[in-house]
């Protein structure tokens, strides 16, 4: 079978970039895949000579380019070790690693872009860090993945302990998003808008994913148009339906709180079932037993009148001596024996 197609050279990627040694939070790039990986710290006053690149744990020349990186990567920057006393720069090694790294970053070190990370939150998948692309999903949370991938994740039970709230597709909502015009063209990050207003699906906009359809709108389309239908299918939907899509903390407070709601009545009522399920059959062999106990008794009340002892003498003939008639069948009384001298016979039950 053959393997992934590898990306354009126009095509945007999503790098990580790793400063654990400089001591700066991650940086989260949206790059050309042309890009060489040495330019990706361009904005670090870095002396080529005192630092290597590694992905996965293996170094990574300066010229390699972006597009071999493997989908979603993590490139971590290391620093060479020093060594001194040896007419190379550093005086005897005495000086800490801090007085070194100050050194070179004496300047205020940059912090992380929030319109980049806001862009790559509304283009990339929340899981692999690949180009949004149909068919997408969303969570309960309003995160967007590409449904592939989130899949892929789900059968090999690799999902980061970060999405725990999803537990299989049936948490998930597909989403319907509206592509722009010249979304395709080479270079361009952002792919989707709303469909009613036209504004870009790029992170500055608010935009809510209705639970019933999936279509995605933007606020202000929802609030200039008064409805209960949506504007694309004009599927009736209510208040509870509109999901913000990457909102504020306290919307993603409310989505949670909202989504163990749901959840606890879906359990509820599966409870409840399973136990009406269980006192129905206990009802069940409760009336068995006394169904059973009622032909019991009934048996034994009526057996005297089923299995009712014969008596020859009830059926004598016409004309007939029932007492003779009934000696036929019988054995002689016992008070019929008589003990002689010549013959003695022993009524049943003397010997």
């Amino acid at each position: 079978m053959a393997g992934p197609a590898a990306p354009s050279s126009g095509a945007a990627r999503a790098v990580i970039l790793r400063l654990d040694d400089l001591s700066l939070p991650p940086r989260y790039l949206t790059v050309p895949s042309h890009l060489r990986v040495s330019d990706l710290l361009a904005s670090l006053p870095l002396p080529s000579s005192s630092y290597y690149l590694t992905s996965g744990g293996r170094p990574l020349p300066p010229t390699s380019r972006v597009a071999a990186l493997p989908p979603s990567a993590s490139v971590q920057l290391r620093l060479r070790a020093l060594r001194g006393g040896g007419g190379d720069g550093g005086a005897t090694g005495a000086e800490s690693r801090d007085c070194y790294l100050s050194m070179y970053l004496a300047k205020k070190p940059d912090k992380v872009d929030p319109n980049e990370t806001r862009l790559s939150r509304f283009t990339c998948c929340a899981l692999s860090g690949e180009p949004l692309a149909a068919p997408a999903v969303a969570d309960r949370l309003g995160n967007l993945y590409n449904k592939e991938a989130l899949v892929e994740a789900l059968l090999h039970k690799r999902l980061p302990k970060a999405l725990s709230h999803i537990r299989g597709l049936r948490d998930m909502i597909p989403i319907h998003l509206h592509p722009r015009p010249d979304g395709d063209a080479a270079g361009e990050e952002v792919r989707f808008q709303c469909p009613v207003t036209g504004l870009e699906f790029n992170g500055k906009y608010q935009f809510l994913a209705l639970r019933g359809c999936g279509h995605v709108l933007s606020v202000k389309a929802l609030k200039e148009v008064k409805t209960s239908a949506c504007l694309v299918c004009h599927k009736e939907f209510e208040e509870a339906d509109k999901m913000p899509i990457n909102g504020t903390e306290e919307e993603v407070a409310v989505l949670r709180k909202r989504m163990e709601e749901e959840r606890g009545k879906v359990k509820e009522k599966k409870d409840k079932k399973v136990g009406n399920g269980l006192s129905g059959s206990k009802h069940a062999a409760t009336a068995m037993a006394a169904a059973g106990a009622e032909k019991l008794e009934n048996g034994k009340k009526g057996e005297a009148a089923v299995a009712k002892r014969f008596k020859a003498a009830d059926h004598a003939p016409a004309h007939a001596n029932k007492e003779v008639y009934a000696s036929i069948f019988t054995s002689s009384r016992k008070s019929d024996f008589q003990e002689t001298y010549s013959c003695r016979s022993l009524p049943l039950g003397r010997n």
